[in-house]
């Protein structure tokens, strides 16, 4: 299992960027995932996340701001980000979960400044 997280770099404030995970995996559709990220610092937390049913779920301080999606057919997942934040710079971590098992990309760095 390979998933391969890209779209990260450097924006300024009110800008946006989108990222993507794009997963080697087999029954992708079966998978409920995720963005999570980790800022100097801190620990790692919940951004947003979609199940196999596409029920989507987002953490209070990205509401409105932030879409998260997925294309089976293309087995990737996406972060749209919108209105960015200094305090939305991380790194950005995609996240698959079934049954008993989950897999971690690799993160892409995302720094909001002017």
């Amino acid at each position: 299992v390979q998933l391969q997280a890209s779209g990260g770099g450097l924006v300024q404030p009110g800008g946006s960027l989108g990222l993507s995970c794009a997963a080697s995996i087999r029954f992708f559709g079966a998978y409920s995932m995720g963005w999570y990220r980790q800022a100097p610092g801190k620990q790692r937390e919940m951004v947003a996340t979609i199940t196999y049913g596409r029920y989507t779920n987002y953490a209070d301080f990205v509401k409105g701001r932030f879409t998260i999606s997925r294309y089976n057919s293309k087995k990737s997942l996406y972060l749209q980000m919108n209105s960015l934040k200094t305090e939305d710079t991380a790194v950005y971590y995609c996240k698959f979960w079934r049954d008993n098992s989950e897999y971690w990309g690799q993160g892409t760095q995302v720094t909001v400044s002017s």
